[in-house]
């Protein structure tokens, strides 16, 4: 996987030498950047529903069938209530939940989601952000993901979708994702790290952080 460079660069969740911190890392220098030049920018949070359960075997081709066969093919499940017991069925779609291979799989199933996409896409395993300063192309983007998640029968939480306008002079723009306009808030929490038109010094972050961690290590000299 690392020598063929298979996954992307903007997937920052189950991947070798990156986490949180640089999904946040990333987020936070464009942000910054373009907030500095005086530009607007929308931030979109889309978020899968029950994503690594609506994996589809069927999707890969190619080397990645051969990989995976011994592994994902002939699963099967019954579903047991009080006394009463199903049949047998075969397991088409997900990943064994607290397998290692799980998270691969799911980096690999998710791995064409930005493609054509128009904005800078991060990506934390099933969770995305979407930001650029131009309005327009971030409802094509929107568009394109519906169209991706339709063919590979997923879904968005619409609950969780968010968008948050940054700069003076943003317009405000109502995006859509799924027919449906996207709920603008005045902050979105990311990574556990709340971000906000007034809260985008991280000062505070890193003073609470440095208390957490004296907590901790006190606790540890005692």
């Amino acid at each position: 996987m690392e020598d063929r460079e298979v996954i992307r660069d903007n997937q920052h969740g189950f991947t070798k030498g990156k986490s949180c911190l640089t999904s946040l890392v990333a987020f936070y220098d464009g942000m910054t950047r373009s907030v500095d030049k005086r530009r607007a920018m929308n931030v979109i949070y889309p978020d899968f529903c029950k994503a690594f359960d609506m994996v589809r075997h069927n999707r890969f081709d190619g080397w990645t069938v051969w990989w995976k066969r011994n592994w994902l093919d002939c699963l099967i499940q019954k579903v047991v209530v009080n006394s009463s017991m199903s049949r047998w069925r075969s397991v088409t779609n997900g990943v064994p939940k607290g397998s290692l291979l799980g998270p691969i799989v799911f980096n690999i199933f998710i791995n064409d989601l930005e493609s054509g996409i128009e904005c800078t896409l991060n990506k934390f395993a099933d969770k995305a952000c979407t930001r650029l300063s131009g309005l327009d192309a971030i409802q094509r983007d929107l568009d394109k993901l519906k169209k991706w998640a339709h063919v590979n029968l997923m879904r968005f939480i619409r609950a969780k979708c968010k968008v948050l306008h940054l700069g003076r002079s943003n317009p405000w723009y109502q995006y859509r994702l799924e027919d449906e306009g996207i709920e603008s808030c005045p902050t979105e929490k990311d990574l556990r790290v709340r971000w906000g038109k007034k809260s985008l010094d991280v000062s505070h972050k890193c003073a609470l952080a440095v208390l957490k961690a004296n907590c901790i290590l006190d606790c540890i000299m005692h």
